[in-house]
């Protein structure tokens, strides 16, 4: 406590917030048979996380306010920047995690036009430093508060799917944000899924409210094997909805260079990764096609279940594609470095797999009609298609006319 005092005085005399004060007492202990958050991961068994805690102050400046979320390479704190005066994330990675490329991407986030529309729905770098520690080095991130996804909106929607209108509104956002990654940045985010797209918190008062939670109402935690394991905490309802913010972009690559290795989420994969063609910004396209099933439609568009029971697998998924669009052009398989693996050199499919029927785009609808379901499978024929050059750019995706019908 006196080397806690010491230091505000002395960063009140630089002009920066004092730390808060938190008790060191009164918080519920969670029970050793508890597994608790990251404890689950081999890397907190194996000693990576840092032993982060509440109220402790990272590189002079940020103090750590309570744990918002884990990953398998990093946990994700609110802190205060006491030198800027605001609620900031510090997301702090394990210690075998080394992703200086991500790093470099975020740098390269902030090279495009801040004019541009877009640049506001990609979530930026703050701050990147390095916390030094005996054993390894942890590399932190730091970045401004969101608050939840559009997965967590679709939780918490009863019948678990956007409305129509959310749907737009959501889909102008990120196609804005594309456009700016795309055409601005020159990258390829490879990684699009509702629990990649924030929402930007407009109203800061929830952020004191998570604050002033932690001091009345700590947290529970646990030590396990000397390193502390605290309880993540949920942000209230804002009364404002901020705007849609892409965020993740620990996979994303240059647009700008060729390349065919595996990307993407298995169910979200386009035909150009899993052929293994040459792939750019159009597989972003493709995902956002996709996930479009899973927020307005409440089901996934493809599973790619291999009726073998090994889970998903490229022939199962190749095989649904193929139900919804038709086979695919003999000049995309003769791209393909895999194309030989399930299809003939005259493009024949040649698995023992049958291509599912009945599963065409009109079928798969279940919520639209007349004219308006029309202009929506159009809409969606513009993403969901064999080559990537015949989709439509996010640009082109903002002008179309489901997209901008208005809602009676």
């Amino acid at each position: 406590m006196a080397k806690l005092m010491k230091w505000a005085t002395n960063a009140l005399r630089r002009g920066a917030s004092p730390p808060k004060c938190f008790p060191t007492s009164g918080f519920e202990i969670v029970p050793p048979s508890e597994v608790l958050d990251e404890e689950r991961f081999e890397q907190f068994k194996q000693g990576q996380y840092y032993p982060a805690n509440i109220g402790d102050v990272i590189s002079l400046k940020y103090q750590i306010i309570g744990k918002l979320g884990f990953g398998t390479t990093s946990t994700v704190w609110l802190a205060r920047d006491l030198e800027g005066h605001q609620y900031v994330t510090l997301k702090i990675y394990t210690r075998e995690e080394r992703n200086w490329e991500e790093f470099q991407i975020y740098k390269q986030l902030d090279q495009g036009s801040s004019r541009h529309p877009g640049h506001a729905h990609n979530r930026k770098a703050l701050d990147l430093f390095t916390i030094s520690r005996s054993g390894g080095d942890h590399a932190c991130l730091v970045q401004n508060p969101m608050w939840e996804s559009f997965r967590d909106l679709l939780y918490r929607n009863p019948n678990h799917r956007f409305t129509e209108d959310l749907l737009k509104a959501g889909l102008m956002q990120i196609f804005l944000a594309l456009d700016y990654l795309h055409t601005e940045c020159k990258l390829v985010h490879t990684d699009i899924q509702s629990d990649n797209i924030l929402q930007a918190i407009e109203d800061k008062s929830i952020l004191e409210s998570f604050a002033q939670a932690e001091l009345k109402n700590l947290s529970p935690r646990k030590i396990v094997n000397g390193s502390p394991v605290y309880a993540s905490r949920r942000f209230d309802l804002p009364r404002v909805f901020g705007r849609a913010v892409l965020s993740d972009f620990g996979s994303a690559v240059r647009g700008d260079e060729r390349r065919n290795h595996d990307a993407q989420p298995n169910i979200y994969r386009s035909p150009e990764v899993m052929l293994k063609t040459d792939w750019s910004y159009p597989v972003d396209i493709w995902n956002v096609g996709v996930m479009i099933w899973d927020l307005f439609e409440g089901r996934h568009l493809f599973y790619g279940n291999d009726p073998d029971g090994k889970g998903h697998s490229t022939r199962a998924h190749l095989a649904e594609v193929m139900g919804v669009l038709g086979p695919p052009p003999l000049d995309m398989l003769q791209r393909g470095k895999r194309s030989h693996e399930f299809f003939t050199d005259d493009g024949k499919w040649k698995e023992d797999i049958d291509i599912p029927t009945g599963d065409s785009l009109e079928l798969s609808e279940k919520f639209l009609e007349g004219r308006n379901k029309e202009m929506f499978l159009a809409f969606m024929r513009g993403m969901l298609q064999w080559r990537p050059e015949d989709r439509k750019t996010a640009k082109d995706l903002l002008q179309d006319p489901w997209l901008n019908d208005q809602i009676e």
